[in-house]
């Protein structure tokens, strides 16, 4: 029984990472190849869980575990880069106003 499971889940995986492989290739956005990159590394990490749980071996798991932080990271760092922010003048009126001077306008001779 344990077999079959193991046999319809990667079956199941690997249909996963295949329709994201195929996204990656054709997404017509860098956010569409983030997420199946995310999708992709989601299959990964499930089919080594399926092959360690059918193993029953526990030297998997720190792979799991890096493969899941590389995969996360990798998408936050990517929708932080791709991420709009708002012109500097909204923000600066959602915050409240403006500073009359900054940093960058204090003269440098001055003790």
């Amino acid at each position: 029984m344990m077999i079959a499971v193991g046999v319809v889940a990667t079956a199941l995986l690997a249909v996963g990472a295949l329709l994201a492989v195929v996204r990656m290739e054709r997404g017509p956005s860098m956010l569409d190849r983030t997420v199946a990159f995310d999708v992709l590394t989601t299959a990964l990490v499930g089919a080594i869980a399926v092959e360690a749980a059918l193993s029953r071996r526990t030297e998997s798991v720190p792979i799991l575990v890096v493969l899941s932080m590389v995969g996360f990271v990798g998408s936050v760092t990517i929708a932080r880069f791709a991420a709009v922010e708002p012109p500097k003048r909204e923000r600066q009126d959602e915050e409240g106003p403006a500073q009359t001077a900054s940093t960058d306008d204090v003269r440098k001779d001055t003790p």
